[in-house]
């Protein structure tokens, strides 16, 4: 017993530093300075899908059978290799790992040193990553019992002395929906996505103790994410406030790099630099980290061995260190697009698997189409494109203004593929049994 409380602890740990990454630090602070008095009620939103989503992902995972592929296959399997697909993508050498390096250049090297090459920080950054990660049995527990200590150590000493000694109180109350904006802001964290994925890291992990059982498996693997998401609680609910209390004191505009760094200068004076590029550097070498063996887990099952764990971690941390020198905000700015039209697809994925045993197997197919048409809608809006009649019955749908209207089309298309595609999914099951 004693042992497995310690494993589930350990990797709890883990997991949640592979989660706080990149933009688990920019985008609470700048949330909370747009929200002023609204903090509260924004942070709310932002919990939902930036520790509620991922939690029961890592719970539908778990469930499922561990990979992205067992949830995609409810739907379809050609679906699950091109959902999964695109998902290891974007939170991989396309956009989450290279925000990693980028991050940790802007915001965590260049304010100490600020005459050093990106090309050189980039190269060190993944090299570390590829250190870490060319011995897949060993790196949760160098994550868990190296780098999530000192971590966890400075981002508290930062909220602290921000609670302590606060800048500021919050100013006035955000126009618009609060809720909403938080919610929306939660999806630049990419921990949905990850949490889809980061399950089969974790699953081999818990394997390689020794846990055979896959009750057991499932068990420590939810309460590794139920340990995650109350880390990820605490600093969020931190970098938020700190964010609101400042709110009097910069700019609505203020880029979201800078309004950390001068939150961290204000409060800690000089050592504030020296303290936020120990959290950047940590927080993102943890999650390029986890992304990174994520990446090469996915491809290598997806080709049968024929490209190596080794060789795909090597190609993706040298892609990843060259995309990685074009900066942080080019990198969001392609990110926005394909976010809200992957996002919503993966949330009623995680919810429906995480109640899987109340789901009719044909509801799932109609739910994802659903969701898909107006989240694809609303990722070309983003892009200026506008596809007529759709973008026409997309405004129509309750709750579109807040960035919900995929929600009413998931519940109706699930309901019609129920019973349109009910003899079918019977029929295989009795050829299963």
């Amino acid at each position: 017993m004693e042992k497995k409380n310690n494993d589930f602890i350990v990797l709890g740990l883990a997991l949640f530093a592979m989660f706080f990454g990149a933009g688990n630090l920019l985008f609470p602070p700048a949330l909370g300075l747009a929200a002023g008095k609204s903090w509260i009620i924004c942070g709310i939103g932002f919990f939902i899908t930036a520790i509620g989503m991922p939690l029961l992902g890592i719970i539908a995972g778990a469930k499922a059978g561990g990979s992205v592929d067992d949830i995609g296959n409810k739907v379809g399997k050609l679906f699950s290799k091109v959902f999964a697909s695109i998902i290891i993508l974007a939170i991989g050498p396309l956009l989450a790992i290279p925000r990693t390096g980028a991050t940790t250049y802007e915001m965590g090297i260049k304010p100490i040193f600020p005459n050093v090459s990106v090309v050189l920080v980039s190269a060190v950054f993944f090299a570390l990553t590829l250190y870490f990660v060319i011995k897949p049995s060993k790196m949760i527990d160098k994550i868990a019992k190296i780098l999530t200590p000192a971590l966890i150590l400075m981002i508290l000493l930062i909220i602290g002395k921000g609670i302590i000694s606060p800048l500021g109180t919050p100013t006035v109350a955000m126009e618009g929906n609060a809720i909403s904006k938080g919610f929306t802001d939660g999806y630049q964290t990419m921990d949905a996505l990850a949490s889809l994925v980061f399950g089969i890291v974790i699953l081999n992990s818990i394997k390689d103790k020794g846990y055979t059982n896959v009750k057991d498996q499932v068990s420590i693997t939810i309460k590794a994410g139920i340990v995650a998401a109350l880390g990820l609680a605490v600093v969020y609910g931190g970098l938020i406030y700190l964010g609101a209390s400042s709110s009097g004191l910069f700019p609505a505009d203020i880029p979201m790099a800078q309004l950390l760094m001068s939150i961290t200068d204000n409060l800690l004076g000089s050592f504030g630099k020296v303290a936020l590029g120990i959290v950047v550097t940590l927080a993102c070498l943890t999650t390029s980290i986890g992304l990174t063996a994520t990446v090469g887990n996915f491809f290598s099952n997806l080709t049968n061995g024929k490209l190596s764990y080794s060789m795909v971690v090597i190609i993706t941390t040298l892609f990843s260190g060259i995309f990685a020198c074009i900066g942080v905000d080019s990198i969001v700015a392609i990110a926005v697009p394909l976010l809200v039209t992957v996002y919503p697809v993966a949330i009623v994925l995680i919810i429906m698997a995480s109640v899987d045993e109340l789901m009719p197997p044909a509801s799932y197919p109609g739910a994802v189409l659903g969701s898909f048409l107006i989240s694809l809608n609303d990722g070309l809006g983003i892009l200026n494109i506008k596809l007529g009649l759709l973008n026409t019955l997309a405004s129509k749908m309750p709750f579109s203004g807040l960035g919900f209207g995929w929600i009413l089309p998931a519940l109706i298309g699930g309901t019609i593929s129920t019973f349109i595609l009910k003899s079918r999914y019977t029929d295989t099951a009795k050829k299963v049994c």
